[in-house]
Protein backbone atom coordinates (compact mmCIF):
# COMPACT_ATOMS: atom_id res chain seq x y z
CA UNK A 1 0.00 0.00 0.00
CA UNK A 2 1.10 3.69 -0.10
CA UNK A 3 0.20 4.96 3.24
CA UNK A 4 1.11 8.63 4.98
CA UNK A 5 2.35 7.65 8.40
CA UNK A 6 1.95 10.77 11.20
CA UNK A 7 3.66 11.21 14.04
CA UNK A 8 3.02 13.78 16.75
CA UNK A 9 5.15 15.17 19.19
CA UNK A 10 5.01 12.69 22.13
CA UNK A 11 5.54 10.19 19.62
CA UNK A 12 9.45 11.71 18.92
CA UNK A 13 10.01 13.58 21.82
CA UNK A 14 13.30 11.95 22.58
CA UNK A 15 15.96 10.55 19.87
CA UNK A 16 14.92 6.79 21.50
CA UNK A 17 11.63 7.13 20.40
CA UNK A 18 12.98 8.60 16.63
CA UNK A 19 15.01 5.35 16.49
CA UNK A 20 12.28 3.25 17.87
CA UNK A 21 9.70 4.85 15.50
CA UNK A 22 12.53 4.78 12.44
CA UNK A 23 12.80 1.27 12.82
CA UNK A 24 9.42 0.39 12.91
CA UNK A 25 8.74 2.49 9.72
CA UNK A 26 12.10 0.35 8.12
CA UNK A 27 9.97 -3.01 9.29
CA UNK A 28 6.48 -1.42 7.59
CA UNK A 29 8.81 -0.35 4.48
CA UNK A 30 10.68 -3.81 4.01
CA UNK A 31 7.04 -5.69 4.27
CA UNK A 32 6.31 -4.18 0.77
CA UNK A 33 4.55 -0.07 1.68
CA UNK A 34 5.50 2.56 0.13
CA UNK A 35 5.55 5.37 3.21
CA UNK A 36 5.68 9.14 3.54
CA UNK A 37 6.14 10.17 7.17
CA UNK A 38 4.56 13.50 8.44
CA UNK A 39 6.41 14.55 11.90
CA UNK A 40 6.02 17.10 14.16
CA UNK A 41 8.31 19.40 17.22
CA UNK A 42 9.63 17.17 19.27
CA UNK A 43 7.82 17.26 22.69
CA UNK A 44 7.35 20.77 24.16
CA UNK A 45 9.63 22.41 21.67
CA UNK A 46 7.04 24.44 19.50
CA UNK A 47 6.05 26.00 23.32
CA UNK A 48 9.77 26.41 23.98
CA UNK A 49 10.04 28.63 20.96
CA UNK A 50 7.47 30.53 20.93
CA UNK A 51 8.17 31.28 24.98
CA UNK A 52 11.82 32.71 23.46
CA UNK A 53 9.41 34.94 20.75
CA UNK A 54 7.34 36.11 23.88
CA UNK A 55 10.60 36.87 25.97
CA UNK A 56 11.97 38.94 22.93
CA UNK A 57 8.81 40.61 22.44
CA UNK A 58 5.61 39.50 23.30
CA UNK A 59 3.67 41.81 20.33
CA UNK A 60 6.21 39.95 17.81
CA UNK A 61 4.04 39.88 13.94
CA UNK A 62 2.03 36.71 12.99
CA UNK A 63 4.92 36.06 10.09
CA UNK A 64 7.73 35.94 12.51
CA UNK A 65 5.50 33.75 15.07
CA UNK A 66 5.97 31.55 11.46
CA UNK A 67 9.53 31.76 11.25
CA UNK A 68 10.36 30.50 14.38
CA UNK A 69 7.40 28.27 15.25
CA UNK A 70 7.95 26.09 11.84
CA UNK A 71 11.79 25.49 12.70
CA UNK A 72 10.87 22.79 15.29
CA UNK A 73 9.29 20.40 12.96
CA UNK A 74 12.77 20.81 10.72
CA UNK A 75 14.55 19.35 13.98
CA UNK A 76 12.40 16.37 13.82
CA UNK A 77 12.68 15.76 10.33
CA UNK A 78 16.35 15.86 9.84
CA UNK A 79 16.67 13.15 12.78
CA UNK A 80 13.98 11.45 11.45
CA UNK A 81 15.59 11.14 8.34
CA UNK A 82 19.10 10.34 9.62
CA UNK A 83 17.55 8.04 11.81
CA UNK A 84 15.91 5.87 9.26
CA UNK A 85 18.83 6.27 7.43
CA UNK A 86 20.75 4.27 10.05
CA UNK A 87 18.31 1.48 9.39
CA UNK A 88 19.69 0.86 6.02
CA UNK A 89 16.69 3.08 4.33
CA UNK A 90 17.00 5.88 1.80
CA UNK A 91 15.45 8.31 3.28
CA UNK A 92 15.62 12.59 2.59
CA UNK A 93 13.82 15.43 5.08
CA UNK A 94 11.67 18.43 3.51
CA UNK A 95 10.22 20.86 4.65
CA UNK A 96 7.00 22.00 3.70
CA UNK A 97 8.08 23.91 0.92
CA UNK A 98 10.18 21.60 -0.50
CA UNK A 99 7.15 19.12 -0.34
CA UNK A 100 5.05 21.49 -2.43
CA UNK A 101 2.75 22.53 0.08
CA UNK A 102 0.69 25.72 -0.86
CA UNK A 103 -1.23 27.42 1.43
CA UNK A 104 -3.10 30.97 1.58
CA UNK A 105 -1.18 34.26 3.25
CA UNK A 106 -2.96 33.68 6.33
CA UNK A 107 -0.26 33.94 9.07
CA UNK A 108 -0.44 31.25 12.07
CA UNK A 109 -3.49 29.69 11.06
CA UNK A 110 -3.19 29.54 7.29
CA UNK A 111 -5.41 27.35 4.56
CA UNK A 112 -3.93 24.74 2.49
CA UNK A 113 -4.54 25.58 -1.06
CA UNK A 114 -2.55 22.55 -2.98
CA UNK A 115 -0.09 19.33 -2.25
CA UNK A 116 1.98 19.18 -5.31
CA UNK A 117 2.75 15.24 -5.71
CA UNK A 118 5.63 15.25 -8.04
CA UNK A 119 8.47 15.72 -5.86
CA UNK A 120 6.80 13.06 -3.15
CA UNK A 121 6.08 10.92 -6.23
CA UNK A 122 9.70 10.89 -7.48
CA UNK A 123 11.07 9.90 -4.80
CA UNK A 124 9.25 7.58 -3.79
CA UNK A 125 9.61 5.73 -7.34
CA UNK A 126 13.29 6.05 -6.35
CA UNK A 127 12.68 3.93 -3.13
CA UNK A 128 13.77 6.90 -0.89
CA UNK A 129 10.83 7.23 2.00
CA UNK A 130 10.25 11.56 2.44
CA UNK A 131 10.11 12.86 5.98
CA UNK A 132 7.89 15.76 5.69
CA UNK A 133 7.80 18.46 7.82
CA UNK A 134 4.33 18.84 9.10
CA UNK A 135 2.32 22.48 10.41
CA UNK A 136 3.82 24.39 8.11
CA UNK A 137 3.59 25.34 4.03
CA UNK A 138 4.38 28.14 1.84
CA UNK A 139 2.66 31.35 1.05
CA UNK A 140 2.03 32.41 -2.76
CA UNK A 141 4.88 35.49 -1.65
CA UNK A 142 6.76 32.71 -0.53
CA UNK A 143 6.62 33.44 3.11
CA UNK A 144 6.75 30.50 6.02
CA UNK A 145 3.14 30.12 7.10
CA UNK A 146 1.74 27.74 10.03
CA UNK A 147 -1.57 25.94 9.95
CA UNK A 148 -2.20 26.50 13.12
CA UNK A 149 -1.50 23.79 16.79
CA UNK A 150 -2.11 20.27 15.63
CA UNK A 151 -1.87 21.24 12.38
CA UNK A 152 0.39 18.40 11.79
CA UNK A 153 -2.53 16.43 10.91
CA UNK A 154 -3.85 18.29 8.50
CA UNK A 155 -0.56 18.47 6.50
CA UNK A 156 -0.84 14.35 6.88
CA UNK A 157 -4.57 14.09 5.20
CA UNK A 158 -3.52 16.79 2.65
CA UNK A 159 -0.03 14.52 1.52
CA UNK A 160 -2.43 11.60 1.73
CA UNK A 161 -4.52 12.67 -0.58
CA UNK A 162 -2.26 14.82 -2.92
CA UNK A 163 -0.57 11.51 -3.54
CA UNK A 164 -3.66 9.32 -3.71
CA UNK A 165 -2.23 7.18 -0.84
CA UNK A 166 -4.45 3.96 0.00
CA UNK A 167 -4.34 5.17 4.09
CA UNK A 168 -3.07 7.75 6.44
CA UNK A 169 -2.51 6.86 9.79
CA UNK A 170 -1.97 8.97 12.94
CA UNK A 171 0.36 7.88 15.12
CA UNK A 172 -0.19 9.28 19.06
CA UNK A 173 0.36 8.21 22.59
CA UNK A 174 -3.11 6.55 22.75
CA UNK A 175 -3.99 3.41 21.01
CA UNK A 176 -7.56 4.98 19.31
CA UNK A 177 -10.25 6.84 19.93
CA UNK A 178 -12.09 6.05 22.98
CA UNK A 179 -15.82 7.42 24.08
CA UNK A 180 -14.37 9.72 26.62
CA UNK A 181 -11.54 11.35 27.78
CA UNK A 182 -9.70 9.19 30.43
CA UNK A 183 -8.64 12.25 32.69
CA UNK A 184 -12.19 13.02 32.98
CA UNK A 185 -13.74 9.62 32.82
CA UNK A 186 -13.01 6.26 34.62
CA UNK A 187 -11.78 3.30 32.10
CA UNK A 188 -14.04 4.76 29.14
CA UNK A 189 -14.71 2.77 26.43
CA UNK A 190 -12.74 2.66 23.00
CA UNK A 191 -14.24 2.59 20.33
CA UNK A 192 -12.97 0.71 16.86
CA UNK A 193 -14.83 2.38 13.95
CA UNK A 194 -16.46 5.50 13.94
CA UNK A 195 -17.61 8.30 11.38
CA UNK A 196 -16.34 11.13 9.86
CA UNK A 197 -19.11 13.31 11.15
CA UNK A 198 -18.89 11.92 14.42
CA UNK A 199 -15.37 12.32 14.60
CA UNK A 200 -15.49 16.05 13.37
CA UNK A 201 -18.18 16.86 16.26
CA UNK A 202 -15.68 15.18 18.68
CA UNK A 203 -12.96 17.01 17.23
CA UNK A 204 -14.85 20.87 17.34
CA UNK A 205 -15.92 20.05 20.96
CA UNK A 206 -12.68 18.97 22.66
CA UNK A 207 -11.42 15.97 21.73
CA UNK A 208 -7.41 16.41 21.42
CA UNK A 209 -7.02 12.68 19.50
CA UNK A 210 -7.41 14.74 16.23
CA UNK A 211 -7.30 18.18 15.08
CA UNK A 212 -10.21 19.42 13.22
CA UNK A 213 -9.37 21.25 10.01
CA UNK A 214 -7.94 16.80 9.48
CA UNK A 215 -10.90 15.11 9.23
CA UNK A 216 -13.02 17.66 7.77
CA UNK A 217 -10.42 17.43 5.20
CA UNK A 218 -10.18 13.89 5.51
CA UNK A 219 -14.43 13.25 4.54
CA UNK A 220 -14.10 16.29 1.88
CA UNK A 221 -11.62 14.06 0.03
CA UNK A 222 -12.49 10.03 1.25
CA UNK A 223 -9.21 10.11 2.68
CA UNK A 224 -9.54 6.76 5.02
CA UNK A 225 -7.96 7.39 8.37
CA UNK A 226 -6.48 5.42 11.25
CA UNK A 227 -5.13 6.10 14.71
CA UNK A 228 -2.96 3.99 16.73
CA UNK A 229 -0.22 3.57 19.26
CA UNK A 230 3.23 4.83 18.36
CA UNK A 231 5.02 2.46 20.70
CA UNK A 232 2.39 -0.07 21.15
CA UNK A 233 0.76 -2.56 18.75
CA UNK A 234 -3.25 -2.08 18.07
CA UNK A 235 -5.85 -1.82 15.82
CA UNK A 236 -6.60 1.37 16.68
CA UNK A 237 -9.73 3.37 15.56
CA UNK A 238 -10.80 3.53 11.62
CA UNK A 239 -12.24 7.20 10.68
CA UNK A 240 -14.17 6.33 7.86
CA UNK A 241 -17.54 6.57 5.96
CA UNK A 242 -20.10 4.39 7.58
CA UNK A 243 -23.77 3.59 6.55
CA UNK A 244 -26.53 5.83 8.00
CA UNK A 245 -27.99 4.49 11.44
CA UNK A 246 -31.58 5.38 12.00
CA UNK A 247 -31.74 4.70 16.00
CA UNK A 248 -30.53 7.68 18.31
CA UNK A 249 -27.23 6.03 19.94
CA UNK A 250 -24.90 8.28 22.57
CA UNK A 251 -21.21 7.53 21.11
CA UNK A 252 -18.59 9.78 23.46
CA UNK A 253 -18.37 12.89 25.35
CA UNK A 254 -16.00 15.28 25.04
CA UNK A 255 -14.50 18.10 27.26
CA UNK A 256 -13.11 21.49 26.43
CA UNK A 257 -11.37 23.73 29.22
CA UNK A 258 -9.85 25.82 26.75
CA UNK A 259 -12.94 28.53 25.90
CA UNK A 260 -13.55 32.11 27.13
CA UNK A 261 -17.17 33.41 26.63
CA UNK A 262 -17.79 36.70 25.32
CA UNK A 263 -20.70 38.68 25.96
CA UNK A 264 -22.03 42.14 23.83
CA UNK A 265 -24.99 43.68 26.21
CA UNK A 266 -27.52 45.95 24.89
CA UNK A 267 -27.27 45.30 20.62
CA UNK A 268 -29.79 46.86 18.78
CA UNK A 269 -32.58 44.68 17.61
CA UNK A 270 -32.56 45.72 14.05
CA UNK A 271 -31.52 43.76 10.91
CA UNK A 272 -28.11 43.97 9.61
CA UNK A 273 -26.19 44.21 13.32
CA UNK A 274 -25.48 40.37 14.17
CA UNK A 275 -23.84 40.74 10.18
CA UNK A 276 -21.47 44.03 11.26
CA UNK A 277 -20.37 42.15 14.06
CA UNK A 278 -19.42 38.66 12.90
CA UNK A 279 -18.13 40.04 9.90
CA UNK A 280 -15.67 42.22 11.76
CA UNK A 281 -14.57 38.66 13.90
CA UNK A 282 -14.13 36.78 10.46
CA UNK A 283 -11.52 39.62 9.19
CA UNK A 284 -10.47 38.45 12.14
CA UNK A 285 -9.90 34.83 11.29
CA UNK A 286 -11.56 34.24 14.58
CA UNK A 287 -13.21 30.63 15.08
CA UNK A 288 -16.66 31.12 17.07
CA UNK A 289 -18.45 28.24 18.81
CA UNK A 290 -22.01 28.96 20.28
CA UNK A 291 -23.78 31.76 19.74
CA UNK A 292 -26.48 32.53 21.58
CA UNK A 293 -29.20 35.78 21.18
CA UNK A 294 -31.29 36.79 24.31
CA UNK A 295 -34.89 37.52 24.45
CA UNK A 296 -35.94 40.85 22.95
CA UNK A 297 -36.12 43.59 25.42
CA UNK A 298 -36.71 47.12 24.73
CA UNK A 299 -35.41 46.87 21.18
CA UNK A 300 -32.18 45.65 22.26
CA UNK A 301 -30.74 42.05 22.82
CA UNK A 302 -27.16 40.71 24.56
CA UNK A 303 -25.44 38.29 22.03
CA UNK A 304 -23.71 35.94 23.88
CA UNK A 305 -20.31 33.59 22.34
CA UNK A 306 -17.21 31.40 23.00
CA UNK A 307 -14.13 31.21 21.12
CA UNK A 308 -10.74 29.71 22.53
CA UNK A 309 -8.06 30.81 24.44
CA UNK A 310 -6.06 31.08 21.99
CA UNK A 311 -8.24 33.27 19.76
CA UNK A 312 -9.88 35.15 22.72
CA UNK A 313 -7.69 38.33 22.70
CA UNK A 314 -8.60 38.64 18.45
CA UNK A 315 -12.26 38.48 19.43
CA UNK A 316 -12.12 40.76 21.82
CA UNK A 317 -10.10 43.35 20.14
CA UNK A 318 -12.42 43.08 17.23
CA UNK A 319 -16.01 43.14 19.12
CA UNK A 320 -14.00 46.06 20.94
CA UNK A 321 -13.45 47.86 17.44
CA UNK A 322 -17.35 47.31 16.07
CA UNK A 323 -18.88 48.14 19.53
CA UNK A 324 -18.97 51.84 18.27
CA UNK A 325 -20.53 51.02 14.92
CA UNK A 326 -23.55 49.12 16.33
CA UNK A 327 -24.54 51.08 19.12
CA UNK A 328 -23.72 48.27 21.66
CA UNK A 329 -23.33 48.39 25.44
CA UNK A 330 -20.67 46.83 27.39
CA UNK A 331 -18.63 43.57 26.55
CA UNK A 332 -18.14 41.26 29.40
CA UNK A 333 -15.85 38.28 29.46
CA UNK A 334 -15.61 35.10 30.96
CA UNK A 335 -12.58 32.34 31.11
CA UNK A 336 -14.11 30.52 34.20
CA UNK A 337 -16.38 28.13 31.72
CA UNK A 338 -16.20 24.46 29.97
CA UNK A 339 -17.77 22.62 27.78
CA UNK A 340 -19.20 19.47 28.02
CA UNK A 341 -21.05 17.67 24.77
CA UNK A 342 -21.94 14.09 24.04
CA UNK A 343 -21.66 13.11 20.56
CA UNK A 344 -23.45 10.42 18.38
CA UNK A 345 -26.12 9.74 16.07
CA UNK A 346 -30.04 11.30 15.21
CA UNK A 347 -29.12 12.52 19.24
CA UNK A 348 -31.65 15.93 18.61
CA UNK A 349 -34.22 13.51 17.30
CA UNK A 350 -34.79 11.50 20.74
CA UNK A 351 -36.42 13.34 23.04
CA UNK A 352 -34.94 11.12 26.05
CA UNK A 353 -31.41 11.56 24.98
CA UNK A 354 -31.82 15.48 25.52
CA UNK A 355 -33.83 15.03 28.66
CA UNK A 356 -31.44 12.69 30.35
CA UNK A 357 -28.07 15.03 29.59
CA UNK A 358 -29.95 18.08 31.20
CA UNK A 359 -31.44 15.70 34.19
CA UNK A 360 -28.15 14.12 34.52
CA UNK A 361 -26.18 17.83 35.26
CA UNK A 362 -28.89 18.42 37.30
CA UNK A 363 -28.92 15.41 39.45
CA UNK A 364 -25.81 16.98 41.23
CA UNK A 365 -26.91 21.03 41.42
CA UNK A 366 -25.20 22.32 38.71
CA UNK A 367 -26.72 25.20 36.51
CA UNK A 368 -26.20 25.05 32.31
CA UNK A 369 -24.92 29.07 31.27
CA UNK A 370 -25.40 28.06 27.32
CA UNK A 371 -26.60 24.91 24.97
CA UNK A 372 -26.07 24.36 21.65
CA UNK A 373 -27.27 21.47 19.43
CA UNK A 374 -26.70 19.38 16.18
CA UNK A 375 -28.13 16.64 15.12
CA UNK A 376 -25.39 14.61 16.22
CA UNK A 377 -24.38 16.86 19.27
CA UNK A 378 -25.53 18.62 22.37
CA UNK A 379 -23.27 20.81 24.29
CA UNK A 380 -23.62 22.51 27.18
CA UNK A 381 -21.35 25.29 29.04
CA UNK A 382 -20.85 25.23 32.52
CA UNK A 383 -18.43 26.42 35.33
CA UNK A 384 -14.95 24.79 34.75
CA UNK A 385 -15.19 23.60 38.41
CA UNK A 386 -17.80 21.20 38.22
CA UNK A 387 -16.37 20.00 34.82
CA UNK A 388 -15.08 16.50 36.31
CA UNK A 389 -18.43 16.33 38.18
CA UNK A 390 -20.04 16.85 35.39
CA UNK A 391 -18.19 14.61 32.94
CA UNK A 392 -18.56 11.38 35.82
CA UNK A 393 -21.90 11.82 36.27
CA UNK A 394 -23.32 12.20 32.19
CA UNK A 395 -20.79 9.29 30.76
CA UNK A 396 -22.30 6.71 33.75
CA UNK A 397 -26.11 7.79 32.48
CA UNK A 398 -25.13 7.16 28.88
CA UNK A 399 -23.50 4.11 29.26
CA UNK A 400 -19.74 5.62 28.03
CA UNK A 401 -17.24 3.16 30.45
CA UNK A 402 -16.72 0.02 30.25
Amino acid sequence: MLVVQKYGGTSVETTEKILKIAEKIAQDYDRGDKIVVVVSAMGKTTNYLINLLDQVNPNANSREYDMIASTGEQISIALMASALSRYGKKSVSLTGFQAGIDTDSTYSRAALKRVYRGKLMSLIDDGIIPVVAGFQGISPSGDITTLGRGGSDTTAVAVAYGIGADLCEIYTDVDGVYAADPRYVDKPKKIDKISYDEMIEMAAHGAKVLHLRSVELARRYHVKLVVKHAHMKSEGTIIEEVGRLEEPLVRSLTVDEGIVKIVIEDVPDIPGIAAKTFKQLSDGHVSLDMIVQSMHRDGKNDIAFTVSKEEFKDALEAVNHVKEEIKAGNIHSDDTMAKISIVGVNIIGSSEIVYNMFDAIASIGVNIDMISTSNSRISCVIKREKLREVAKVVSKRFGLEE
